[in-house]
């Protein structure tokens, strides 16, 4: 039998209604109390998510961690965000989820969501005080990096095919567009 999820009607959505939601192989996410629901992601989504995540992980400090979707990022009670890649100081990760902003967020582009990551969730993610925020564009493919500068993400670099990114912020790494879709 297959369960439904009544949603509340007449307010926004907390934390305690997404957690009601189904294990049915969608992301759920909140975002300003609207629900925002996910099909999974293409090979190519996949492959650019699990690179990125080896590379960052090999280059960020050791205070910090590299985590993948699905990872709740608590941002306020009506808001909890599942990156694609994230990286958090290990201090505040609890064994459930991140109740901080992540030092990194990185979104790889989807026709769903495109539009959800670019501006709503960068959005969001910039008035948190997220230090960074890229997006990944594997259909070009390329790679954009903001970074935080008084209380605004400012473009730190943009990088397309086999253009190296190269990023000091939040830590330095090298990031190659063409080498996150290649299929070897």
């Amino acid at each position: 039998m297959t369960k439904v999820t009544a949603l509340p009607w007449g307010r926004p959505l907390t934390r305690a209604d997404l957690e009601t939601m189904p294990d049915d192989g969608h992301r759920y996410e909140l975002l300003d109390g609207v629900l925002l629901v996910s099909p999974a992601p293409r090979v190519l989504h996949q492959r650019a998510v699990l690179r990125l995540a080896g590379l960052l992980q090999q280059v960020c400090p050791h205070d910090c961690e590299v985590f993948v979707a699905r990872l709740d990022v608590v941002l306020a009670e009506d808001t909890v965000l599942e990156p694609d890649v994230l990286v958090g100081r290990r201090a505040d990760f609890t064994d459930r989820d991140l109740p901080a902003p992540p030092v990194l967020v990185v979104e790889v582009l989807s026709p769903s969501t495109r539009r959800f990551d670019l501006l709503l969730k960068r959005s969001r993610f910039e008035a948190a005080g997220t230090p960074a925020y890229w997006v990944v564009d594997v259909d070009e493919p390329s790679v954009t990096a903001w970074v935080l500068r008084d209380d605004v993400y400012v473009e730190a670099g943009h990088a397309r095919g086999e253009d190296p990114l190269v990023l000091s912020e939040p830590f330095p790494v090298t990031v190659v567009p063409a080498r996150l879709v290649s299929a070897y």
